[in-house]
């Protein structure tokens, strides 16, 4: 994250996937969330924040809660939190969803929470489509989640998988991550792999590849097994223009059924898919605990009108006119066309219609040697 106070006494928040070292920022994928600009509150006005979820004040309260956390052993963030408080967020549409390293009861009363709990809070007051959703997690590394999917399919896909109304399709989830073949054709070879974890060596890391391996699909799905898999089938592609530049990027999507058209909401966040990130299951004292700092931004179209329509963008932080043409308009109950819908872009990280593996994909493991060379020429031995 970047906090910029600028000399016009404006403030500026940033959230972003990448580590503040030069290979994040050149040829990986990233994302970048950037707030409006924040003015000073003006002169004598009296703060009454509302806790109204993905208002800019409650955005406000849950980030300054977040610095506040690292000031818990030795002052660190005050001066921050201190300059911050004076500014207007009010400007802000969208949900702070952060983790501190907490042990925390699942009923707690406090404004701010953390981790899955968190997320799941906020996606409990969103409208979501009633038609069965895809819920599509990517993510550039998969912690150890244990030998069974009680974690993942039980805390972690229930909470993504709740909204203001209950869901009577059950959510088909999928995992967006790249094998090897696709960080071999990346722009930085098998270098790009550095920044990309999963573990799949040993028999208990075997049995978690078993059971997520229903999940899993291509950051590319443009390699050899891809193509000769669905060219019967294959879907015209919406080409995010990424294929080359592998994922550091974290992006957590609910989209509004199988068509990909439509999105309810989607999380652009520094947590990976482990439990270190979002906490773990419920103890049996009914305590969830987060062991690391994570922090991201949930939008949802909700935000900017209840007519709004969220849906995906490629190759730019704007739908295409013609996307925006055939679903901006909204027709009312005698069939004949109303008023435009406000139509909000999502940038898309990844190609859709998503490529599922097939049987003898395998994820990247960085540390499992290749002899195969990268289009460098290079083997990967570790």
């Amino acid at each position: 994250m970047i906090i910029l106070l600028r000399h016009d006494s404006t403030a500026q928040v940033i959230i972003h996937t990448a580590n503040m070292i030069e290979f994040d920022w050149t040829n990986m994928t990233q994302a970048v969330w950037r707030s409006p600009s924040l003015p000073l509150s003006s002169p004598g006005t009296i703060s009454s924040p509302s806790s109204a979820i993905g208002s800019g004040s409650r955005f406000k309260s849950d980030l300054l809660n977040y610095l506040r956390s690292y000031d818990t052993k030795r002052i660190v963030c005050k001066p921050l939190i201190t300059a911050l408080t004076k500014h207007n967020f009010s400007s802000i549409k969208a949900a702070l969803i952060a983790s501190v390293p907490s042990r925390l009861p699942i009923t707690s009363s406090s404004e701010t929470s953390w981790g899955w709990p968190s997320l799941q809070k906020t996606l409990s007051i969103i409208p979501c489509s009633a038609s069965q959703p895809d819920i599509i997690t990517q993510c550039s590394s998969i912690a150890t989640l244990g030998p069974t999917s009680s974690w993942l399919e039980k805390t972690f896909f229930t909470a993504l998988s709740t909204s203001q109304y209950a869901t009577k399709p059950k959510a088909k989830h999928k995992i967006v991550f790249p094998t090897a073949d696709e960080i071999r054709r990346s722009l930085n070879g098998y270098a790009s792999g550095s920044a990309v974890h999963m573990k799949t060596q040993t028999p208990a890391q075997q049995k978690q590849l078993q059971y997520m391996k229903p999940y899993l699909h291509h950051w590319a799905g443009d390699g050899a097994s891809s193509l000769a898999a669905s060219s019967d089938d294959r879907q015209i592609v919406r080409d995010a223009g990424r294929n080359r530049a592998a994922p550091h990027i974290k992006t957590y999507a609910r989209f509004s059924d199988s068509t990909q058209q439509t999105i309810d909401w989607m999380l652009v966040t520094s947590a990976n898919l482990s439990k270190q990130a979002w906490g773990d299951a419920v103890s049996s004292a009914g305590e969830v605990r987060v062991c690391s700092y994570e922090i991201g931004v949930l939008v949802w179209p909700a935000l900017w009108g209840e007519d709004a329509i969220m849906v995906p963008a490629f190759k730019s932080d704007v739908p295409n006119v013609n996307d925006v043409e055939v679903i901006g308009g909204c027709a009312d109950e005698g069939g004949e066309e109303g008023k435009r819908r406000l139509v909000v872009g999502a940038r898309m990280p990844f190609d859709l219609p998503l490529v599922k593996y097939e049987p003898g994909d395998e994820p990247w493991c960085a540390t499992k040697s290749y002899t195969e060379p990268d289009w460098t020429g290079q083997p990967y031995m570790v």
